[in-house]
This record gives C-alpha cells, structure tokens and sequence, in this order.
C-alpha cells in the first residue's frame, strides 16, 4: 500500500555521481496561515534545494552566471502565492552546510534548518539585489518561519524509489512524499506580517525529489482540504497526490506517464504506471488560458477509475525558478500554485464513490522552454 513511511528516502540521496558529478536533492514544503489580527488567509512555501556538493567551498557557485559555471550550492526558497506572490532565495556554500548523511533529516546553514519534525529559517532580498543578481533567480521580500512538522499520510511510489534502484540512479528524477497530507504548526512572518500556521487549517503538504535533471512535461496536483460534494461533508482523513509527466530510465523516456494516489477515508485508491499488473491508464492535457492554468487528469486500474479537474488563476501563481545541475535552466514557464480549485471524481467497480470539492490545491505545469523576463521583482506577472 502506498501509504507507507520510509525515512530513508526522505534523507539525502546525493552519493556518487549525483553528489560529485550531476545531482539535486529537495525537500518541498506547503501550507497555509492566518494573519494574526485579520484572520486572512495565505499559502506559503518552504524548499531545501541541494545541488552539487562536491563542486563548492565557502560561497555558492551559480550556474545562471556563467556558460561554463555547473551550480553547487544550498538554496533555501520561501515565498508566498497569490496577489503579492514571490519566491525568495537565500544561497549557501557547501562549507557552511551541515546535512546528514545517514540517519534521519537533518539541514542546517546559518539559522536556517530542516528536521523530518520542525523547521524554521529567513530570507531576505533586497530589490537592488533581485535586480542587479539575476543569476539568483529571486524576488525581493523577506520572510522568517519556525514551525512544527507532524507527516500524516505517505505517499510511498514503491519499487520505483526502492533501495536498488537508488543506488542503481535508474530514474532521472525520483520522487517522494513521506508528507503528502502534514499538519504544520507555528508562525510565518512575511513582509513584516505575522501569519498563524494550525494543524486543523493548515491543509499541509512535504514531498522530495532528487535526481541528475527534471522532467518536461512537469505536472503535480495535490489537495488535503476535500469536501463531499454528495455528502456535504468534510472529508478529514483524506488527501490526493499526482505527479509526474515524462519520466526517464536511463536513456528510454516514458512518455506521459503520471503517478498518483488518493487516500479517501480510510481507503486507498493508488493509479501507479510502476505497478503494472494494476493495469493502470493515465490521459491528461495541461494548458494556458489568458488568466489561468487547467489540468484534466483520467486514471484507470483494473478495478478504479480517477477523473481529477483543477484549475488555478495565474494571478496567483509564479513561475517557478530552478536551474538543473547542469547550470541549465530549461523550465521557461513552469507555473506552480497552491491555491488550486476543482473537483476529483472517484469511482469503484464502476460505481461512483465520491465527487470531492478540492481547494487549497498545489499545482505545478511546465514543460522545457525558453525564459523571457523571469527574473527580477514580479517576475510570476512576465
């Protein structure tokens, strides 16, 4: 069953060539807040991005500065989606980076530091800095953060993310969401504004992937706040997971494939391509509108079948910055969101077992492309 913990692929993966050579490891974090007087709303977003160990020293190395440059550094990005939506960056050099090698989670640089239960940290960009640094990839703002992780509910993708097929560094990018429903508890300040996090509201979400390059289609969606559209009720121990797009093994590209799951209640529905004696089939589209980004996902097994419609106004979302290990930076327009709306339809047998409101969605769509005006101040807006 997919919902199973294993630690061991949440601890850092890069050994061999994907530390010395070619290689990224991430941890994702996502939730939402309540600002302290008004009681608004606001998602955020934390990310431990790890790149290159064994290339850096004292300061990081940006590969956006520099054709010939391959980027080795800790990059810790925060931010927040919606009207003032930004990412913020904050680099590191390897030789201020204290990251456990075995053994459970643990990241640690300046005040910044991540557990498998707790996390706080800041960054702060000034908007000279976003615009005069654009190997930095950053908006301006500032962000702190010290919160309590408890994970919930796994995602485990199985064999495909196994022990040997780690070591063998079969796929090109691995995927792994020991959180994908997390209660999160403390406080974000953003731009000088406190926010509540409460594990009841938050509608949490950690995930990780690592490999030698990303995937192009690139497609993630996932939701914990889940409401009974046939029922009327919240559905409180239930969560959905889909990602995936164009997934490699060595040099054989799977061309659209998706791996998802759905913990409904108690009962797990997983539409896993890995799994293939489950007889899974996945059709999905992504596309651009002029104000949002719509995601069509149909899964089949053999016994179940998920029919998931989310969408999300660009308004508040960002085009996400990442460059490879390469120093590439092949994601032009990759939209990422965590304010997704929609609906999943699950059936069983061919009956219809729910159809389930989704809010607070993270979202991810891009596939490789050129970037035009991605860096600087409301860079998401481009």
């Amino acid at each position: 069953m997919f919902n199973r913990s294993d630690i061991r692929r949440d601890a850092p993966q890069l050994t061999g060539g994907l530390q010395a050579l070619k290689g990224y490891d991430w941890w994702w974090h996502s939730f939402t807040g309540h600002h302290e007087r008004t009681g608004q709303e606001k998602a955020f977003f934390i990310e431990f991005f790890t790149c290159n160990p064994l290339l850096g020293g004292p300061e990081p190395v940006f590969g956006q500065a520099s054709d010939k440059a391959r980027p080795s550094y800790l990059m810790v990005k925060a931010g927040s989606w919606g009207e003032d939506a930004a990412q913020i960056h904050r680099f590191f050099g390897w030789e201020k980076v204290r990251i456990s090698r075995r053994g459970p989670l643990r990241i640690q640089a300046g005040d910044c530091i991540l557990t498998e239960k707790g996390t706080k940290g800041s960054v702060f960009v000034s908007e000279e800095t976003a615009l005069s640094r654009p190997e930095m990839m950053t908006d301006p703002g500032s962000m702190s953060w010290k919160l309590k992780i408890n994970k919930k509910r796994a995602f485990n993708v199985g064999w495909g993310a196994s022990g040997p097929m780690r070591s063998l560094q079969a796929f090109e990018m691995f995927w792994h969401a020991e959180g994908m429903k997390t209660e999160y508890e403390g406080e974000v300040v953003w731009q000088g504004e406190k926010y509540l996090v409460k594990p009841e509201d938050c509608f949490g979400y950690a995930d990780k992937n690592w490999g030698k390059d990303f995937t192009s289609p690139w497609v993630w969606l996932s939701s914990c706040h889940l409401t009974s559209l046939v029922t009327g009720k919240e559905l409180k121990d239930s969560v959905f997971d889909i990602g995936g797009g164009r997934p490699k093994v060595g040099p054989l590209a799977l061309d659209r494939k998706l791996l998802s799951a759905f913990w409904y209640e108690g009962r797990p529905y997983e539409f896993n391509f890995s799994k293939f004696w489950t007889g899974v089939k996945t059709d999905f589209s992504c596309h651009e509108t002029e104000d949002r980004v719509v995601w069509h996902v149909e899964q089949k097994s053999r016994r179940d079948r998920m029919v998931t419609d989310i969408t999300c106004l660009k308004k508040d979302m960002l085009l996400i910055r990442y460059e490879a290990p390469d120093g590439k930076m092949r994601h032009g327009r990759l939209w990422n969101g965590g304010n997704g709306t929609g609906k999943v339809e699950l059936y069983h047998d061919g009956a219809l077992v729910d159809i389930v409101k989704v809010e607070n969605a993270g979202c991810e769509y891009g596939e490789y492309g050129p970037a035009s005006a991605w860096y600087g101040p409301s860079g998401q807006r481009r």
